[in-house]
């Protein structure tokens, strides 16, 4: 038994001010990722600040036509939001894609956004970990691996972010609102999850203390087509393989508005500029969409057993990219 202390807070402000108050402390939430990471003994907060009831449950209506999602709205809702299937499809199409459905009725925006990797020698405690134990090793460097990071790896972690949703989020160019002891600040999703460098213990930018408020999305670009494509080993209830969510608009036969957007290849969601580069302008062809995803896929570092990974995730992105031209 690891006795933890539990406070029901009322406001952001009061959250803010107990965590500053309770060092070791976490807020709770849905609790899906968390409380699962307590039982295995990867988590060990001294007080559970429950934020579960705070008013940020509400998709609101931003001027200029975006949304403003609540880090407390349930990816059900959020998936089953007229406003968000109508003009954020590839959003609603990640969250249906992660999870089971009872884990997205309890599952909040904010939590899923700080979900931490599934890699099992995170979350065995009898085996050496980086992002658990600073300075003990990466035993998947060398070990199970198969599941982990082609980019942005590092020789002190190869782990993962599991979040469908937080693909779909660096592909809309969303931000990341956040409420600290320092006031509020904005970070954009594509920035929010860190790569490891010599620190794989720091999933995220947030600060000490920082609350999750929201995730700010812009207005739709007009005339672009969006969908995420998820390859894993079994048809529900896995974690990507590769994932990759795309945001595509043709005018005339060419690439007038591009986003895409790779989830399971890294430590964090990559957003694939040099792809986006390269296909600015570019004929809206099989072939055009082929050569973007070798330029962006250059960078891969792939390990002993995960090089499949490359070849899958040019795959889905050719895929994905051809599809929403033929839509126009």
């Amino acid at each position: 038994m690891r006795p933890f202390g539990y406070l029901r807070v009322g406001s952001v402000d009061e959250a803010v001010r107990a965590a500053a108050g309770a060092p070791g402390a976490q807020f709770l939430a849905g609790g899906t990722n968390l409380v699962d990471l307590m039982k295995l003994g990867v988590e060990a907060p001294r007080t559970l600040i429950d934020v579960s009831r705070l008013p940020l449950d509400r998709i609101e209506e931003l001027p200029g036509g975006g949304l403003r999602i609540g880090a407390m709205v349930r990816n059900t809702d959020l998936a089953a939001a007229p406003a968000v299937r109508d003009r954020y499809p590839v959003l609603s199409q990640a969250l249906l894609a992660g999870a089971s459905g009872q884990l997205r009725n309890t599952a909040t925006t904010g939590g899923n956004l700080l979900q931490r990797t599934r890699c099992t020698y995170f979350q065995d405690t009898t085996k050496p970990c980086n992002k658990r134990e600073p300075g003990t090793g990466c035993p998947a460097i060398d070990g199970a691996h198969r599941d982990l990071a082609v980019l942005g790896h590092s020789p002190h972690c190869v782990a993962t972010q599991p979040s469908d949703m937080a693909v779909a989020l660096a592909a809309l160019d969303a931000t990341v609102r956040l409420h600290g002891p320092e006031g509020e600040r904005t970070v954009p999703a594509t920035d929010f999850h860190r790569l490891p460098g010599d620190s794989p213990e720091r999933d995220t930018e947030i600060r000490l203390g920082e609350l999750v408020t929201a995730v700010e999305l812009p207005p739709p670009h007009p005339g672009a087509h969006a969908r995420y494509r998820k390859a894993r080993d079994r048809a529900s209830f896995a974690f990507a393989l590769a994932s990759v969510a795309a945001l595509l608009a043709v005018r005339d036969g060419t690439v007038a508005h591009i986003r895409l957007a790779f989830g399971g290849l890294a430590h964090r969601p990559w957003r694939a500029r040099a792809a986006e580069a390269a296909l600015r302008g570019a004929p809206a062809t099989e072939e055009s969409f082929a050569r973007a995803a070798d330029v962006e896929l250059a960078a891969a570092a792939p390990l002993r057993d995960n090089a499949f990974k490359v070849p899958l995730a040019r795959a889905l992105a050719v895929g994905v990219l051809t599809d929403l031209a033929a839509r126009g």
